[in-house]
């Protein structure tokens, strides 16, 4: 018996990791929409295996990509996922049970158990890392204007549930770095837009806290040199975004 609600997926180029995603979907959610992000590899092939609901649009902000996306659902419950993440058979079987008896909130928080490559990162606050991943559709909302980390507006109070999303964050540590030169280009621009009072010291002192927040307050160091490496990735999203921040704000763009 199928459960009740829609699963949207984003992708772009994930023709290495997008069947494992939606095959752990696949026959139990009661739909799989994808919208795609202009990808040029295999990804919407893969994805025709899988379902039919397939959009295409270039993503610009990412609350406003998200928002088209579960605008696009059918049924009154959301589960978002990215091409990276895939459902525990522990936590379909828990959601499972929630539609069954009738969902008593508007907004579901899901653990992750991310990776970099095959390492579960533990510690360092990666772990259980709930986010907020299943939502009644008319309940919620991402902030439009937002190029990265757009925020959330849920009416209504959530509950955290108890089994994971398998969360392949990195494959590795190149990915991890490619990743981090995205992501800071996006939050520059948000600096930007919201008019940061940012200078170096903030900067600097932002970087530090991230790094003994991680490492020490969090014992991001009991994860050996990944725990070292993911420490001082987070103290380097700092400085890559107030460098190019700083670049845009004296280049007049």
């Amino acid at each position: 018996m199928k459960t009740e609600l829609s699963v949207v997926v984003l992708t772009r180029n994930s023709q290495e990791i997008i069947r494992d995603c939606l095959k752990s979907v696949h026959g139990w959610a009661g739909e799989i929409v994808v919208v795609d992000d202009l990808s040029t590899d295999k990804t919407l092939e893969i994805v025709k295996e899988f379902t039919d609901r397939i959009y295409i649009k270039k993503w610009i902000k990412e609350g406003a990509h998200r928002n088209y996306a579960y605008s696009l659902a059918k049924y009154d419950y959301i589960l978002s996922l990215d091409s990276d993440e895939r459902l525990t058979p522990e936590l379909k079987e828990e959601i499972a049970a929630i539609f069954k008896a009738g969902p008593a909130y508007p907004g579901y928080n899901i653990p992750h158990r991310n990776f970099i490559g095959k390492h579960w990162i533990r510690y360092g606050g990666w772990y259980p890392n709930a986010k907020l991943k299943m939502f009644a559709k008319a309940k919620f909302k991402y902030e439009d204007e937002a190029e990265y980390h757009p925020r959330a507006f849920l009416e209504g109070k959530t509950f955290t549930l108890k089994s994971d999303i398998i969360h392949h964050a990195y494959r590795d540590f190149q990915n991890l770095f490619s990743k981090l030169n995205h992501q800071t280009d996006f939050e520059a621009k948000k600096w930007m837009r919201d008019k940061r009072k940012m200078n170096f010291k903030i900067c600097v002192f932002k970087m530090v806290s991230r790094f003994f927040k991680f490492y020490f307050v969090k014992k991001g160091y009991r994860e050996g040199f990944i725990g070292l490496m993911m420490a001082l990735a987070s103290a380097q999203y700092q400085l890559m975004t107030y460098a190019k921040y700083w670049e845009m704000k004296n280049s007049g763009k």
